[in-house]
């Protein structure tokens, strides 16, 4: 990738202006779209836990509908003020610590100094080295729900990709695209699989072993697709050998206690799998533990205080065009709400379903969710909304629920990292210095392949009557 050497987590111009343009594009395609689809919702109820979901027997009505040209074009300040909005303030907030923080460790050195202590110690054994990176990052995505929380990771598995001889993409594909893939095989997946299961009254994380075997034949298919892109563009690798390294002892001792808090952090974030008390704070744990490391291991490394506090605020302004990114994707959800038709679209779409056969409503439901995901990023408000009127259609065509959770974990997680209205997304690939077009140049033959496999899975479970 050109700009590979680039320091420090800036925003490119090109990243940012190709950015921009798409996701405009997409609010000027919504807003059309207030204009030709009409107002509706559905009714709603309030479930035992007290979330609110479809009611089923309550209907559909059409309402009025329709959003003023001078909200939609404010949509991305006002977005902030919408129903739910502490989740957006939390990324926001979240992606500028991680900006503050990697700027500091790259001006203190110890960002360069890890990478070369990692390619003396695996450079010879880089392919390995990625088939357990992107392990590491499924098996984060697919048992606990990690999405959002591994983006920090990001730039330093892409910085490591460069150093090992590969490119940015490569990097991106190691991490963010790994952990995609992991949180859409759902192996117990508290945060899709877990709150949809609960919705349809399965017992959570039943009907583990198919989405077990999705998983290996998923991670199989990811590793083969980044590792022939990796051999097409290796160079030898770069910096120091393993005999030619040498041991710094301040950057050694600031280099532990960043792995130790960032490690902790990790830890608590694997054990909201099992305490769920743990769950609506992972981002702000993992935030907090990234601050904390990146004001402890700069100035453990020699860094003066004043040094330190200038760096991570000029790391903070450098990622602002990424908040500009997130505020524009997150107004085009903000004037479906605003101008009704969300529910509407939602209607049509089961409606269409009456006229299929049952083998193609499984797919059906893939691909309604996958329409939606473009919508409405958190899986869990995808299953509140849409698993009380998914489940009792698939019923109705002789589809298991058990199934039907899967087609619906599918369908929210693999696009998270395709789709420009996914905030982690974009955040990833400013970070990588990876334009929004290149990553689907590049990507696109992976999803589509992709697609073919989970679709071929949902088959098999339905000719099989898994359950």
């Amino acid at each position: 990738m050109e700009n590979s050497e680039k320091k420090g987590l800036n925003i490119s111009a090109r990243c940012f202006i190709t950015a921009i343009a798409v996701i405009f594009a997409l609010m000027i395609i919504t807003y059309v779209l207030t204009f030709v689809v009409p107002g509706g919702e559905y009714a709603r109820i309030t479930d035992a836990d007290g979330s609110t979901i479809i009611d089923t027997e309550g209907g559909f009505k059409y309402i009025d509908g329709g959003i003023s040209f001078v909200k939609w074009i404010f949509s991305p300040l006002l977005v902030l003020t919408a129903e739910g909005n502490a989740t957006l303030i939390a990324v926001i907030a979240f992606l500028l610590v991680i900006g503050g923080v990697f700027n500091s460790l790259e001006k203190c050195g110890l960002m360069k100094y890890m990478l070369d202590k990692i390619s003396a110690k695996y450079g010879k054994a880089r392919y390995k080295l990625m088939a357990v990176v992107i392990f590491f990052f499924m098996a984060m995505g697919a048992f606990i729900g990690s999405f959002e929380e591994c983006v920090p990771l990001v730039p330093i598995v892409v910085a490591l990709a460069i150093s090992l001889g590969w490119d940015a993409l490569t990097g991106v594909g190691m991490s963010l695209l790994a952990v995609g893939c992991g949180f859409a095989s759902g192996i117990c997946n508290p945060f899709t699989v877990g709150v949809a299961q609960g919705l349809a009254g399965l017992p959570m994380f039943s009907g583990m072993w198919l989405r077990a075997v999705s998983f290996v034949f998923i991670y199989a298919l990811l590793l083969w697709f980044v590792r022939r892109h990796a051999k097409k563009i290796e160079k030898p690798v770069s910096g120091c050998t393993g005999s030619e390294f040498e041991i710094d002892a301040k950057k050694e001792k600031g280099l532990k206690r960043f792995v130790a808090i960032v490690g902790l952090g990790l830890a608590i974030v694997v054990s909201s799998s099992f305490i769920s008390a743990l769950q609506d704070y992972t981002m702000i744990i993992v935030a907090l533990m990234f601050l904390v490391a990146g004001i402890v291991s700069p100035l453990t490394s020699g860094m003066s205080v004043k040094s330190m506090l200038e760096t991570f605020f000029n790391g903070l302004v450098s990622i602002l065009p990424a908040v500009v990114m997130i505020l524009m994707a997150a107004s085009i959800k903000y004037t479906l709400d605003e101008a009704r038709i969300l529910d509407t679209m939602l209607y049509y779409a089961v409606g269409a379903a009456s006229t299929m056969p049952k083998w193609v409503v499984v797919l059906f439901i893939y691909a309604i969710v996958l329409i939606m995901n473009f919508f409405i990023g958190s899986g869990s408000a995808k299953a509140f909304m849409l698993i009380p009127l998914i489940v009792p259609l698939a019923q109705v065509f002789g589809v298991s629920p058990q199934l039907c959770i899967m087609a619906f974990a599918f369908g929210d997680g693999f696009s998270n990292v395709f789709y420009p209205t996914n905030a982690a997304l974009l955040i990833s690939l400013g970070l990588a210095n990876v334009s929004y077009g290149d990553w689907v140049k590049w990507s696109w033959k992976f999803q589509g392949i992709n697609l073919l496999l989970t679709s071929a899975l949902l088959l098999f479970g339905f000719a099989i009557g898994y359950c």
